[in-house]
């Protein structure tokens, strides 16, 4: 008996996660903002950035009115140190938003506002949001891996796309080289993990099951968020993102 109820026992620590309840986040019906930082650790102008951006930890705004997220570009690989978060995809999307604005110059430290370059920081002004407005509700349902996105709201004869992004917070590195070397930099608003993917037209609303690919960095606390857009647009319609326990 005592054998059959450890061997019981590890299998339920085994298939805990597999068996955990989703987690679902959802948005007010009130558009809420998206800030993009594009960062990395090869760039000895980017940690005050990211200690600006680790503020809104502590915002009240935070989730309600605004999502903040982290992505680490690849083209400072370059210059010594290997960021161990970058990725070309985050690249991609910063020259996407380059793009729509008429220019192909992109670099870092830079913040993006709801798919438009934010200026603001470099001149100590503070996070001034628009006026908000109704687009509809998103929610995202997590179980491990697998997010379920639905969108209730604007007409569904539009073709939208989802994004999703697994956050962490609090991850510490030693960097070894490069314009950072011997700096420990502390990250929050991390994006760990990155997918897209088309929505599909039901009912009233947008769905969507995206999963993102898994992540083996610790860290003291996790979030989920996402957002929808018009399709190749990367101005956000609606965003959402909340605390999660890790998948």
């Amino acid at each position: 008996m005592r054998y059959k109820a450890w061997i019981g026992l590890v299998i339920a620590l085994m298939t805990g996660d597999a068996l955990a309840a989703p987690q679902t986040i959802v948005s007010p019906a009130t558009r809420v903002n998206l800030m993009e930082l594009y960062t990395s650790e090869g760039c000895d102008s980017c940690p005050p950035a990211e200690e600006w951006l680790s503020g809104f930890t502590d915002d009240r705004r935070l989730w309600k009115q605004l999502v903040p997220v982290a992505f680490h570009v690849d083209y400072w690989d370059e210059q010594g140190w290997k960021d161990p978060f970058d990725s070309r995809l985050y690249t991609q999307r910063q020259q996407q938003i380059s793009a729509k604005a008429g220019t192909r110059t992109i670099y870092t430290p830079e913040f993006v506002l709801n798919g438009g370059e934010w200026q603001n920081w470099f001149n100590h002004r503070p996070l001034e949001l628009p006026d908000p407005t109704m687009p509809g509700v998103l929610s995202l349902t997590a179980d491990g891996y697998s997010i379920h996105v639905h969108f209730a709201g604007g007409a569904t004869a539009e073709r939208l796309e989802a994004h999703v992004v697994l956050l962490a917070f609090g991850v510490a590195v030693h960097v070894g080289a490069g314009e950072n070397a011997g700096a420990v930099l502390s990250h929050d608003f991390l994006v760990l993990s990155y997918t897209h993917g088309m929505l599909t037209a039901k009912g009233n609303g947008y769905d969507s099951v995206m999963v993102l690919a898994p992540s083996a960095v610790k860290a003291p606390r996790y979030a989920l968020a996402g957002w929808v857009s018009k399709a190749d647009d990367p101005e956000p319609l609606q965003a959402a993102g909340g605390w999660i326990t890790a998948p």
